[in-house]
């Protein structure tokens, strides 16, 4: 089994650290916070030197410019030649490029494996990852992602597996502010809630996000609408990933409309309440002005 060091002991880096550990391999985690490193045994602060006997690095970060300086200050200078790393981050194309360029400088080699899933997929190691890097990377890398992940596919080159997260989180935006607006027609309209779900979980109008996030509490008991819209994804979380697909469209020439207008919906209300699951987005759509025309 190989020996990993885990960068980043959060929300979901602690879950998929602790699953790597079940498996058998090694797990030495890594975080600046010492009350994530009390959640995980051994865990020690960053720096060069405790990454230095690992086979493979796993970062798990908030953004971009926090791989981009554990990169800078720890990877880069500690890491043995020849060593693995795996970015799990959602982060911006562009930088998940340039990291990997700078590893290969260095004798590392680097794939770019967002994950989709959230705790629940971390916990019980059924993610889906999007991969991006070489053939040679990947097959070295896929025995760690299957121990963590049900799915895993590789898309291509440094880069291809942040471009696939864009696009697939552009899609469940879209479809989380079509879900929440359904719903606020249906309530307008005085429709039975119950019903209505009912109806769409078993016609054209099925969705993971209909039957994992409805908005009405009570509908699905575990859905968080169901428990004070306490976070599985974040409000936050879902406004910045959909702020690198239109990143990612930017970069394109590609125009993306409905991407646009959910990424411009999502940033708002993050804005004010970041930190409830992203579906709360509901509560804002139900209180917005009469339409009616005079």
């Amino acid at each position: 089994m190989a020996i990993i060091a885990f960068v980043g002991l959060g929300t979901m880096g602690q879950p998929m650290a602790q699953v790597l550990r079940a498996a058998g391999h090694d797990v030495l985690g890594v975080d600046v916070s010492p009350q994530m490193r009390a959640r995980f045994s051994g865990a020690v602060e960053p720096s060069a030197e405790a990454i230095a006997q690992a086979e493979i690095i796993v970062t798990m970060l908030p953004e971009g410019r926090h791989v981009t300086q554990v990169h800078t200050d720890i990877i880069l200078k500690g890491a043995a030649a020849g060593a693995l790393l795996i970015d799990c981050s959602t982060i911006d194309v562009d930088t998940a490029r340039d990291l990997a360029a700078q590893a290969e400088a260095k004798g590392l080699v680097m794939l770019d494996a967002p994950v989709s899933g959230g705790p629940a997929g971390a916990e019980t190691g059924s993610l889906s990852f999007m991969v991006g890097g070489s053939n040679e990377a990947f097959a070295k890398a896929r025995p760690v992602l299957e121990a963590m992940g049900a799915k895993i596919t590789h898309f291509g080159p440094a880069g291809s597996g942040q471009a696939a997260k864009a696009c697939h989180n552009m899609i469940c935006g879209i479809t989380a502010m079509a879900v929440m607006e359904g719903f606020a027609l249906a309530d307008a309209l005085e429709l039975d809630l119950h019903k209505f779900y009912a109806l769409c979980a078993g016609a054209a109008a099925q969705s993971w996000t209909l039957e994992n996030r409805c908005p009405i509490p009570g509908v699905v008991p575990l859905a968080p609408s169901s428990n004070d819209f306490a976070p599985g994804f974040a409000s936050a979380l879902m406004a910045k990933d959909l702020r690198l697909a239109q990143a990612a469209a930017s970069s394109t020439g590609q125009a993306t409309p409905f991407g646009a207008e959910a990424a411009r919906a999502f940033t708002e209300f993050a804005e004010a309440d970041g930190g409830l699951d992203f579906s709360a987005i509901y509560k804002t759509l139900r209180a917005l002005p009469d339409q009616r025309q005079d």
